[in-house]
C-alpha cells in the first residue's frame, strides 16, 4: 500500500471514505496502529497524561514531542504523521517556526495547533513554508484552565457561530485538517459540510470525516479508571492489541463508531 498523504485524505473525504486516525507515542506501537490500517497516528501531547502521569497536558515540552515523534517515525509503516506543538510553543511566529520546523525534522507530515481565528496568521505563514496545519477547535486541553475545565464546547448558540466562523476562516488561511473535540454532534456535521479540508472528530459524533482516540483510551487503559463519553473500548473480546486496533479502524471505517451514545447534544 502507499504511504497515506494530505491528498490521500483529501480524497477520501471526497469519496465519503472515513479516516481513522489514532495517537501513537513509541515505534511499537506505531508499527502496531499503522499495519492495522490506521491512515493517521497522532503523536499527541496527551502523552503528558497517558505517558508522563501529569494531570493536563501543559507540561509537555517540545523536546519531548520531537523525542516521541521521532520515535514513532522509525516505527510508522506508510500512515501520516501529526504531531502536536504542546503549551506555549506558539506563542509567537518566531517560536512557531521554530518549533513546527523541529517535529518535522523529527518526523512529523503535519503540526496541529490548538486555538482558534486568531490562529489565521501563523497557519498561513507554516503552509506558505511548506508546513501543513491541522488546526484544533472545540475543546482545547491546552486551555482547560480558561474553559474551566474539559466541557463541551459550542451549545450555546454564540459559541457555535464562534466555531463554525473560526473553522471557515481556519481553512481560508490554508488549514490542511480541522480537527473538533467535544462538540455537539450537529454542529460537528454543519462545519464538515462547510469546508473542504478533512475534519476529524473526537466527541463530535459519526457525521465528520473520520474519528481520532486516544490509543490507551481505545484499549481501555486509564490511569483514572473514568473513561470519557465518547471513548469505546476495543480490546474487549480481542484476542490481542493489534485486533483491538483493526476492530477500531473498521469500526470508524464502518461507521460503527461513534455511536449516538458517544456523542453529545446541542
Amino acid at each position: 500500500m502507499p504511504d497515506v498523504t494530505l491528498t490521500t485524505l483529501q480524497e477520501l473525504k471526497q469519496k465519503g471514505e472515513k479516516i481513522a486516525m489514532l495517537t501513537a507515542y513509541d515505534a511499537t506501537f506505531a508499527q502496531a496502529a499503522s499495519q492495522a490500517g490506521a491512515d493517521v497516528l497522532l503523536v499527541g501531547d496527551s502523552l503528558g497524561m497517558v505517558l508522563q502521569g501529569h494531570d493536563s497536558t501543559l507540561p509537555v515540552s517540545v523536546a519531548d514531542m520531537a523525542y516521541h515523534t521521532a520515535a514513532v517515525k522509525r516505527g510508522n509503516q506508510g500512515a501520516l504523521i501529526i504531531a502536536d506543538l504542546p503549551f506555549m510553543a506558539y506563542a509567537t511566529l518566531e517560536q512557531t517556526f521554530a518549533n513546527s520546523a523541529a517535529l518535522m525534522q523529527a518526523g512529523a507530515h503535519m503540526v496541529k495547533l490548538e486555538g482558534a481565528a486568531w490562529l489565521a496568521e501563523p497557519i498561513r505563514l507554516l503552509a506558505e513554508r511548506g508546513i501543513p496545519v491541522c488546526a484544533h477547535l472545540g475543546l482545547t486541553p491546552q486551555a482547560v484552565n480558561i474553559l474551566g475545565g474539559y466541557k463541551v464546547q459550542g451549545r450555546q448558540e454564540a459559541q457555535a457561530r464562534q466555531l463554525r466562523a473560526d473553522a471557515m476562516a481556519l481553512e481560508q488561511a490554508g488549514a490542511a485538517m480541522l480537527l473538533l473535540e467535544c462538540v455537539p454532534s450537529e454542529l460537528a456535521a454543519e462545519i464538515t459540510q462547510s469546508v473542504k479540508i478533512p475534519v476529524i472528530g473526537i466527541g463530535a459524533g459519526s457525521a465528520t470525516d473520520g474519528q481520532v482516540l486516544v490509543m490507551h483510551d481505545m484499549l481501555g487503559l486509564s490511569l483514572t479508571g473514568r473513561a470519557p463519553k465518547f471513548v469505546k473500548n476495543f480490546m474487549e473480546g480481542q484476542p490481542s492489541i493489534q485486533a483491538a486496533m483493526a476492530a477500531y479502524v473498521k469500526a470508524v471505517k464502518d461507521v460503527t463508531f461513534p455511536a449516538a451514545e458517544h456523542g453529545f447534544s446541542a
